[in-house]
């Protein structure tokens, strides 16, 4: 049976994220894979981090199962540091969570409950968005419908655009948003603009659905998620997909959270029961490692405010790379880059060819992917050069 079934192209990010690690060229850069990467090429471990593991490696006694809905510590903390601790979807007791395996984990878990209570609805989603959120999102039976987003003439948010086309969106419907450092373009919503989509969420009775994976790596902790709190206080109901890949340097250890706002608390509830049973029928328990690591950090206030500045020192990192960025390629090719300063978070298209692309690896080592989107954290002060004269070179 098993003999019947091809072999399948690697995933196109990971793909050329492979390609670079066989690369021999002594100069290659890869700008591939969204991992934070620090100046020396390596994606760091925080040392609150480290400090919050040995402390679990004193006190853990058991490797008995997680409850089914995670850590108490994990799933309260990420519920504050996402809404802010005064939060009225908070004090109304109208918020609840379940952790998952990952932003992924914590994406499909939501999809699960959309699809439980309309599997007819319809998900909205930006063009472009992240290539994973229509395979995880549509794996439940869902179908899409995508609104305009990102301009590649003025490298910003097309917001008219992306209005008139989710004024189509009905009640039932879903919309699919990008909290902040918006993956793959960087052009995010300004707090007005989030208003406009409040205002729409109520008037058309479409559920908004936030995918947060960046907090904290735009303009600050609350900045970042000053968009999603706004609707979070307008809308009588949303879904949350928070991941603690990125501003904990928790990649491979999976954490991340599902968390509901919903209308009254007992449909809080409702939704983390619905949450535990979908949870069970796709991964069954919820891995410990990252989240019991995570919920620490988030419960300690020393751990807290050591994580707190390290994690706003990678934040203007990878901003003064922008910088550096912008900088570099404007002298090596005199056009304006100012677009790539303006963005937020770890990616920005440069707005060349797929062939250009292409070259830029096979002639320069210098691998993106075709779409012209890079991982800014993969430039570093010993690559930078090269990587602004091989993009003029191609240009």
């Amino acid at each position: 049976m098993l003999d019947k079934l091809e072999r399948l192209p690697p995933d196109p990010i990971l793909g050329l994220a492979a390609a670079a690690r066989e690369d021999s060229h002594p100069n290659k850069v890869d700008l591939t894979v969204g991992v934070y990467k620090d100046e020396h090429g390596l994606c760091p471990v925080f040392e609150a981090v480290t400090k919050a593991q040995e402390l679990l490696a004193q006190e853990e006694v058991t490797k008995a199962y997680m409850p089914p809905a995670g850590s108490e510590d994990f799933n309260a903390g990420m519920q504050r540091l996402l809404l802010g601790a005064g939060h009225p979807a908070l004090a109304g007791g109208r918020v609840s969570s379940v952790q998952a395996p990952g932003g992924c984990g914590a994406l499909r878990i939501g999809a699960e409950l959309v699809y439980a209570a309309n599997p007819s609805a319809k998900v909205w989603v930006s063009d472009p968005t992240w290539p994973v959120h229509i395979p995880l999102l549509g794996s439940v039976g869902l179908e899409f419908a995508n609104y305009r987003y990102y301009d590649p003439a003025t490298h910003g948010v097309n917001f008219d655009a992306m209005v008139e086309d989710l004024q189509q969106a009905a009640a039932g419907d879903v919309v699919l948003l990008h909290g902040c450092c918006h993956n793959p373009c960087g052009a995010d919503l300004t707090l007005e603009q989030w208003g406009v989509i409040a205002d729409m969420a109520e008037a058309q009775g479409f559920l908004p659905y936030v995918d947060i994976a960046y907090q904290g790596l735009g303009d600050g902790l609350d900045q970042d998620a000053a968009g999603l709190r706004l609707l979070a206080e307008r809308v009588p109901e949303m879904i949350v997909a928070a991941s603690c890949s990125k501003n904990m340097g928790l990649y491979r250890e999976r954490t991340g959270a599902t968390i509901f706002i919903a209308k009254t608390p007992e449909s809080a509830e409702a939704l983390v029961s619905q949450a535990l049973v979908a949870a069970r029928r796709v991964y069954s328990m919820p891995p410990s490692h990252g989240a019991l690591i995570a919920g620490r950090i988030l419960v300690d206030q020393k751990l807290d405010a050591l994580w707190r500045s390290e994690l706003v020192a990678m934040c203007g990192r990878i901003n003064d790379l922008r910088k550096a960025i912008r900088d570099k390629l404007e002298a090596a090719i005199q056009r304006d880059f100012a677009f790539i300063e303006n963005e937020k978070g770890m990616f920005s298209f440069l707005g060349l060819s797929a062939e250009q692309a292409i070259r830029l690896r096979e002639e320069h080592s210098v691998y993106m992917l075709n779409s012209s989107r890079i991982n800014i954290a993969g430039v570093n002060a010993k690559n930078i050069d090269h990587f602004a004269s091989a993009v003029a070179a191609v240009l």
